[in-house]
């Protein structure tokens, strides 16, 4: 695979940049092992409201969107009785995809492994998952008018099974080698694997939920605790303009993989920055109620329901988020609006 056939070439020399980034993701691993001995109960909350972001915003950035938050929390927990639609279908997927990296024994990385993810992510619509493509595609930006640009030109559909297995085979040598950081080497697999484009449809999905699982495997669990996915949708024109610079001269052997590696990079510093925050935040408030104070005067939208809450911060019993709301509601905060299903809260302008 490109990235692979030189690969010293191509990392003999890290930005500067980077390499700072690469320390402070080091140094966030080893506080994530700390945390993870010491405080176990606050990782596996942290974990809970990671995977809701996870499986919502991977699946969002490709259109699958469930409004909802009560009604995705539903589908995430697998307690719904019956996906109503498409969305809902791909969301139900996707939560089984990452499910299974995080909770089964995957090993071994390969081909057959890729197919598998595909298959749970499609497990609960019509569509046939867990097949190589069987046509050319073209990766396209399509514009609000309709009209489309191609902005990459992936793997012919015949080339594709080997080319898979190649770059499965290299980036796994590369590894044992351990001749260059885990995070490029992660990163350029997931650069080629993308432009190799291996599916018809959901290849996003899969190679976010493969990523997942890489770093973990690696050491670098912060994924676990704070949503990748949730991180990347929140940059969507940067990861489209670093894919799109890296892809540029890919089949000659001649491309630059530093921009997607920069925002690659950048993506898991701000993940285990975000890790740290939260956890050293939710270390200190103390009280649940200052929690749930937290949310709502800093995160929460202008208008939001107690399901919002919920959602956001597991583990906390319904009784404890009112008497925090209505401590908030006291001091002008906030205000109710409604009854019943269709109750919600307000922030006033002073919040």
């Amino acid at each position: 695979m490109p990235s692979f056939t030189a690969v010293d070439r191509l990392l003999q020399s890290v930005p500067g940049p980077l390499v700072t980034r690469l320390s402070r993701i080091d140094t966030g691993r080893g506080r994530e092992q700390l945390y993870r001995h010491q405080l176990p109960q606050l990782l596996t909350e942290l974990a809970a409201r990671a995977r809701v972001a996870s499986i919502t915003a991977s699946s969002a950035l490709e259109g699958a969107i469930v409004a909802d938050q009560a009604r995705a929390k539903q589908i995430i927990d697998g307690k719904a009785a019956q996906l109503r639609n498409r969305s809902e279908q791909e969301l139900a997927g996707y939560r089984a995809a990452l499910d299974y990296l995080f909770t089964e024994a995957w090993h071994p990385l390969n081909a057959g492994l890729l197919l598998h993810v595909h298959r749970l992510l499609w497990g609960h619509t019509a569509a046939e998952g867990g097949k190589f493509k069987v046509d050319d595609n073209l990766v396209v930006d399509r514009s609000a008018t309709g009209d489309t640009e191609v902005r990459f030109v992936p793997v012919p559909a015949r080339l594709t099974p080997q080319c898979t297995t190649d770059l499965v085979d290299r980036y796994t040598e590369e590894t044992l080698r351990g001749a260059h950081h885990p995070v490029l080497l992660i990163g350029l697999f997931v650069l080629d694997l993308l432009t190799i484009h291996p599916f018809a449809d959901g290849n996003g999905r899969v190679v976010r939920a493969v990523t997942n699982a890489l770093l973990d495997d690696a050491g670098y669990g912060v994924g676990r605790y704070v949503s990748l996915e949730q991180i990347i949708a929140n940059s969507a024109e940067a990861y489209y303009a670093a894919l799109l610079a890296s892809t540029r001269g890919w089949h000659d052997d001649a491309h630059d993989p530093w921009p997607w590696l920069g925002y690659f990079v950048s993506t898991l510093t701000t993940a285990y920055e975000t890790f740290e925050s939260r956890a050293s935040s939710d270390r200190s408030t103390g009280t649940k109620q200052d929690r749930v104070r937290d949310y709502v005067v800093n995160h929460a939208g202008d208008i939001f329901k107690i399901s919002d809450i919920r959602v956001t911060l597991p583990g906390i019993s319904d009784p404890t988020i009112r008497l925090a709301l209505e401590s908030l509601k006291r001091e002008g905060r906030i205000t109710p609006e409604g009854t019943g299903r269709s109750a919600v809260w307000r922030k006033t302008r002073s919040t």
